[in-house]
């Protein structure tokens, strides 16, 4: 079942497919409240409510310039 969540903070861009890096608050669930760090594809906004499969992993690495 897909959790809700939202975009609190866009980080930045990874590579040329317009992958980005959010920080993102979980709505529902098991980990409501909980801020994690997810590479989001698509157009988005600060404010924007994804779904996510699931919370219990984050992104990791860095930017690429």
């Amino acid at each position: 079942m897909p959790i809700s969540a939202e975009i609190i903070q866009i980080m930045g861009t990874l590579g040329v497919k317009g992958v980005r890096r959010v920080r993102a608050r979980v709505l529902d669930g098991n980990d409501k409240g909980k801020v994690i760090t997810r590479n989001v594809s698509g157009p988005l906004r600060d404010g924007d409510v994804i779904l996510l499969k699931d919370t219990t992993m984050d992104s990791e690495g860095g930017f690429q310039r």
